[in-house]
This record gives C-alpha cells, sequence and structure tokens, in this order.
C-alpha cells in the first residue's frame, strides 16, 4: 500500500508480506549450503518432523528436518553429535524466525573418513592396483598359513576354530600386530615384510573382527595397499563384517567376507575326505555284492531248465492250467450275475424317480427354502436401515453447534457477527458472549494480545 505524505512517499509493508520478501530473498540468493556443526535442543515431534539448533561455540541457528527427509537418516542424533548437513537457508514466516531446512545428514567425523576412502580409493584403482589381471593365484594345496592380526582378538579365535575342525593338519603362524590405532597401518605393513622375508608359509592372512569406520581405518592406509599390491606370498583380505569393506580388501588377491569365512576357503574339509573314502568303499562293497548276486542268479536258471523238463513238473502245470480255466469260468458266470442284477436295481431306481410323490416333497422344501431367505432378507434389510438412521442421528448430534456449546466452549458476537481477532473490537463495544444455557452481555474495557510463542494458526509454539 501506497501513503502519499507532503513531500514524501512510503512504501509500507505488513508484517506477512516483510516475512515473505525475507524468506524469499534467503532461499534465492543463498540456497543449498553444507553445514558442519553440533547438535542442540533435538526434538522429534509426534507427526515425524524433527526440530533441533545448530551451533559451534560462538553462534547458533534453528533447523528443521521433515519426516520424507530424516527416514533416510541411519541414526537419530542426540545431544552434543558433531553431524554435517546439507540444508537451504529460509525463514519460518509466522514466528519470523531464520532457520536451516535440512536434506541431508550424517556424522561430521565419518563424512571425512568417506570422503578420503573414496579420493584413495579412485587413485589406486586409476594405477591398477585393483586390476584382478595382476593379482596372484592362491596354492592349491595349502598347508601353512600366516595370519597377521591382533594376537588377543576375536578374529584369531574364530580362525583357528575353524582350522582344528576342517583341516587339523593345516599350520598357523601368526603374525602379531595392531589393528586399530594410529600405529596400527605400520605394525600391518612390518608383519607383511616379515612374511615375505621368511617364506615359512603358503599365503598371508590379513584379518580383524568388525568395527565402525574408525575402527578399520587402518586398513585404508595408502602405504600399506601399496604394501600388499608388492607382497611376493598372495595375501587374502578378510577384515570387519560381510557390509564393511575397506581399500585392503581391493588390493588382496582375494577377499573373504568375515575371518571364519576366510579359514574357510583357505583350508580343505578333511570331513569331506572321509566321506570320499567312505562313498569309495561303498561303490566296492556294491561292485562284489552285485557280481555275487549275478553268479547266484546264473545257477539259479540251469537248476530252473533242469526242473522244468522233469515229467512230474509237466504234470503239474497242466493241472495248474485246469484250475485257472475252472476259476476262470466260475468268475465270468458270477460276473454276468451281477450285471443282471445290476440292472434290475437301475430301473427299479428309475420307475422310483418318476414318483409324483417325491417331485412335490421336492417342490415343497424349495418353496420353504425361498421363503425364509426371503424373510432373512427383509430382516437385514431393515437391521441396515435402522444402523444407518443411527448413524446419521450421530454424525448431525457431533457437528451440531449446540454440542459445542454443550462440551463448555462459547461464541462472542458483535452486532451478530463472530469475533476471530481482537483487532475487531475497540474499548466501550458491546459484546455478546453465547454459552449452552444462554448470552452474557459485556463491555469491552481492552484487548490484550495473546502471549509471546503462542500461534493457534499452525500449532508452533
Amino acid at each position: 500500500m501506497i501513503t502519499t505524505n507532503p513531500g514524501t512517499t512510503r512504501q509500507i509493508l505488513t508484517v506477512s508480506k516483510l516475512n515473505r520478501l525475507s524468506r524469499t530473498i534467503l532461499e534465492s540468493e543463498i540456497g543449498l549450503v553444507w553445514l558442519s556443526a553440533e547438535v542442540s535442543n533435538f526434538v522429534a515431534a509426534a507427526s515425524g518432523h524433527w526440530y533441533f539448533t545448530l551451533k559451534d561455540n560462538k553462534a547458533q541457528v534453528r533447523a528443521a528436518m521433515f519426516k520424507g527427509a530424516n527416514r533416510r537418516v541411519q541414526q537419530r542424533p542426540k545431544e552434543g553429535d558433531k553431524i554435517l548437513v546439507r540444508a537451504s537457508v529460509g525463514l519460518y514466516e509466522p514466528r519470523g524466525d531464520y532457520q536451516l531446512v535440512v536434506e541431508h545428514m550424517e556424522s561430521d567425523g565419518e563424512g571425512r573418513l568417506k570422503q578420503a576412502f573414496d579420493a584413495l580409493k579412485m587413485k589406486l584403482h586409476g594405477e591398477g592396483l585393483f586390476n584382478p589381471a595382476r593379482k596372484r593365484a592362491l596354492p592349491e594345496n595349502i598347508n601353512t598359513i600366516g595370519v597377521i592380526t591382533s594376537a588377543s582378538g576375536a578374529a584369531l579365535h574364530d580362525v583357528l576354530s575353524v582350522l582344528r575342525r576342517r583341516s587339523p593338519a593345516t599350520r598357523v603362524i601368526v603374525y602379531p600386530s595392531m589393528v586399530q590405532g594410529e600405529t596400527a597401518p605400520q605394525q600391518l605393513i612390518n608383519a607383511i615384510h616379515t612374511a615375505n622375508r621368511r617364506q615359512e608359509v603358503d599365503v598371508i592372512l590379513l584379518t580383524r573382527g568388525g568395527g565402525s569406520l574408525e575402527d578399520l581405518w587402518c586398513f585404508n592406509d595408502e602405504t600399506l595397499a601399496r604394501t600388499i599390491a608388492e607382497s611376493q606370498l598372495p595375501i587374502v583380505s578378510a577384515v570387519g563384517h560381510e557390509v564393511d569393506v575397506t581399500i585392503s580388501d581391493f588390493v588382496a588377491d582375494m577377499r573373504a567376507p568375515t575371518p571364519s569365512a576366510a579359514a574357510e576357503q583357505l583350508s580343505q574339509d578333511v570331513s569331506g575326505l572321509t566321506q570320499h573314502i567312505l562313498q569309495t568303499r561303498q561303490r566296492l562293497l556294491r561292485a562284489w555284492q552285485r557280481h555275487r548276486d549275478a553268479s547266484r542268479h546264473r545257477w539259479q536258471q540251469q537248476h530252473q531248465r533242469l526242473t522244468v523238463q522233469h515229467p512230474a513238473t509237466r504234470i503239474a502245470h497242466q493241472a495248474q492250467t485246469l484250475d485257472r480255466m475252472q476259476l476262470a469260468l466260475t468268475q465270468a458266470m458270477q460276473r454276468k450275475l451281477s450285471q443282471l442284477q445290476q440292472r434290475t436295481q437301475h430301473t427299479v431306481a428309475r420307475l422310483s424317480q418318476q414318483n409324483p410323490q417325491r417331485k412335490l416333497s421336492v417342490h415343497n422344501e424349495r418353496l420353504h427354502d425361498l421363503s425364509q431367505r426371503n424373510q432373512r432378507a427383509m430382516q437385514q434389510q431393515l437391521k441396515q436401515a435402522r444402523h444407518q438412521f443411527a448413524n446419521t442421528v450421530h454424525l448431525l448430534n457431533s457437528v451440531s453447534p449446540l454440542s459445542t456449546l454443550a462440551r463448555g466452549y462459547s461464541i462472542t458476537l458483535k452486532d451478530e457477527r463472530a469475533v476471530t481477532d481482537t483487532a475487531a473490537l475497540s474499548q466501550g463495544d458491546e459484546i455478546r458472549t453465547r454459552v449452552a444455557n444462554g448470552d452474557i452481555i459485556s463491555i469491552v474495557e481492552r484487548t490484550e494480545p495473546a502471549p509471546p510463542g503462542t500461534d493457534v494458526k499452525d500449532g508452533h509454539s
């Protein structure tokens, strides 16, 4: 609105228009930003949205992350967490608060480590250290395994347990090393050099149990990766769990998902050899039994041929043929008699079906069934009509203004119009407050604004 005064032209804005203009400028001029900060005052609303404060040692800013975006965050932040966010800068118009709308969130330390991991991965890949053509094949017969890991870690226990079960004869030489911390990469490198210098193992197993990205970071060391690539002995990498991936896994000659899986791949199952021996023994036994049975069958055939030629045997065969013929004649006569009986019964049944009394009984039963179905349908329709009527009455009562007044609410009227804004009233105005059982007539002495932080329009406070 433009108001012209003598000698002056002023552009007067409403607060709403000012906030809307400020929000537009912030969103268009700054756009998306990456921010590293500490989480404070975190609140997860019932709607699924997150509201929190991002701060450093000198300043802070309010932030919101809506339900659609925070579903992709693996772990909900807590007070004091250092995080890295991608957000748009804006302004919450109803309160005039400057705020950030967060689209992406991750742990600050993890984000930096992941960037360093991706950069080293790309560099070594470009140099060909991940090329399968340069990797060494594992020996067909592995008698001795060199294990580079912590001497007190769970990974060594898992490897030894699998080898004792599958291949007790396989020798294991442990080259102890730290597998976590700043000194771990150099100790791992020294262990690889020691194994290559001694040449006392057939393959090297580089392993440790699971952990966070920070715990496994020593296996992403560039010097360690190059040492693995230059090793004369083939190296198997089994670091962490199946979902964990390190630079050592890419450079090694083979990767196993877990320490136990690596031990299984590097060992020959003794139980398999035992099973093979048992199967071979069973095949030999079955072959001997087949040969014995064939010899016995040939002897029985010769004996049978001699028995068939005996006169007594031939007479017995003829007597047996006569018995079969008599039995066949008896069975044929019985079948003929049975067919005649069935035909008679079928004729009697057909005559019984044509009896008028039976048809009349069937029609009476059908008429009774139809009468009952008609009565049930009428009762069901009457029940539905009553239910629909009750629902309609309940709906009318629920939306009735009188029901609202009966629950303790009231309506304030001025000149028979509802008052919704204190700006519509002035001192001395006569107002009418309508409650459930009548009206209250009042004179306005003053009006008061809502307390700070109260917003009945959008539910924020």
